[in-house]
């Protein structure tokens, strides 16, 4: 990213070296309990990163060359990586590997087909040493707490052996139950009994299925969980007063689409109530239509990179949920959106009135600088400054969480300081704001004791 001048520099580094509260993300928590070293430059880099093989794969490299849903040598993914490196040019993903690679790796060479073989080996060199492994790498990212995303059917045991080991970084849960909520999903009467497995709890009634959800929320915070996270494409809910007939028709399989619709539209609500019991934050990430491609879909499974934004409609989605139980202080849901005419006219207004709201951060397609300046834009004349998120990095790349911290605060700096230039308020409130959005924001808004 362009460096920044004036009273933007000068915001930027009152923040720059406060540590990183990441409360949302997909980095797996085996890294941090084992502390093995990663594998290669390819496993680190390329294959785990949606954002660069559905680049690639729109240029026409083919999935399997880049070790997707099949072995491949990471020295030849690495060199077709490198081989298409120019693809990302004006692209956020440019931007944070260029920084993994400068600053947390420590390689000045540029990327390029030339120069692959040499960056390969340099990387690979590293990643084999202690100050590389999972836990090392987290302590220098000085990154106060991490949350994983986990299934609501995971054991756990991973986040178990990290809170009973004598490392002292915080890796913490969240649940994420969206495959025993969803009646859409294929697994879901599976996913029901094994819940109930689990639980030991009858999930054959509904009372019984809500008792293994509370049991299921119960285990994670006992682990250090603060949140709940639920991705839906099209937000809807809705207060059934007799669901039990419906929970059986789901459990026989002969409930129409209509019903499972609102059988999932009264779950959120379940959810609702249920962070008013025990306090876990509810995310909802809306508006992403995903594994639209239909054949990588089914050769390759899903998340592969063609999730693709669609329109919501969040006032008429959320008025069940709202009405029931938005006016309760102990209930807070912080919006994530990819549908970004959402957020002047449905977001910040609800934000900038119901208790319960918070805004998250531009997400996926739009964490990029430009994106930061739209969201910011559109949100805080209505909504203010203290009724959003924060920033997460919802990311799988461990490697990039600093760059994407980074990314985001310098793009704070730049919007704060063209506040200041405005005279929309002074410097002293911008430096306030800065490090408001740069880590105490994400603390309140997920309930994080420092």
């Amino acid at each position: 990213m362009r460096s920044l001048s004036g009273q933007a520099e000068a915001l930027y580094e009152g923040t720059r070296a406060l540590p990183i509260v990441s409360p949302h993300g997909h980095c797996d928590p085996a890294w941090f309990s084992t502390d093995a070293p990663f594998a290669n430059p390819a496993d680190l880099l390329v294959i785990p990163d949606h954002y660069v093989f559905r680049m690639l794969y729109s240029q026409g490299v083919p999935l399997e060359a880049l070790g997707i849903g099949a072995k491949a040598d990471p020295r030849v993914v690495f060199r077709l990586f490198a081989a298409h490196w120019h693809l990302f040019l004006g692209t956020p993903s440019r931007i944070w590997i260029e920084h993994v690679l400068r600053d947390t790796l420590g390689i000045a060479t540029p990327l390029s087909p030339a120069s692959a073989d040499e960056i390969y080996d340099r990387i690979a060199q590293s990643l084999v040493r202690d100050d590389h492994r999972p836990r090392a790498l987290f302590e220098r990212f000085n990154i106060e707490v991490l949350a994983t995303t986990d299934s609501a059917l995971d054991d756990l045991s991973h986040h178990s052996l990290i809170r009973d080991g004598k490392w002292g970084g915080r890796v913490i849960p969240t649940f994420r139950p969206d495959g025993v909520l969803d009646p859409m999903d294929a697994e879901f009467g599976r996913n029901i009994e094994q819940l109930g497995r689990i639980t030991g709890c009858d999930t054959a009634t509904f009372e019984g299925y809500l008792e293994a959800l509370r049991t299921r929320r119960a285990a994670f915070a006992a682990l250090g969980a603060t949140a709940t996270d639920h991705a839906i494409e099209v937000v809807w809910t809705e207060w059934l007063s007799t669901p039990e007939a419906l929970f059986q028709k789901l459990r026989q399989g002969v409930a129409s689409a209509q019903e499972k619709r609102q059988f999932y539209g009264h779950m959120l609500i379940e959810m609702a109530q249920m962070s008013v019991e025990d306090g876990l934050v509810m995310q909802i990430h809306a508006g992403s239509r995903r594994n639209t491609n239909a054949r990588v879909l089914q050769r390759f499974g899903r998340d592969k990179g063609a999730d693709i934004p669609v329109a919501v409609d969040w006032v008429r989605g959320l008025e069940g949920l709202l009405n029931r139980v938005g006016n309760d202080p102990q209930l807070r849901i912080i919006l994530f959106t990819l549908d970004e005419s959402t957020y002047a006219r449905e977001l910040a207004p609800m934000a900038g009135h119901w208790p319960c709201l918070r805004i998250g951060p531009p997400w996926w397609f739009h964490d990029s600088p430009a994106g930061i300046a739209r969201y910011f834009d559109s949100v805080v004349e209505t909504a203010g400054y203290h009724n959003l998120a924060g920033f997460n990095d919802d990311t799988r790349a461990f490697l990039s969480i600093p760059a994407r911290h980074d990314l985001w605060r310098r793009s704070v700096a730049v919007h704060l300081a063209g506040q200041v230039d405005r005279g929309a308020f002074g410097l002293e409130a911008a430096r306030e704001l800065a490090r408001w959005l740069a880590v105490d924001l994400a603390r309140d808004a997920y309930r994080l004791e420092v």
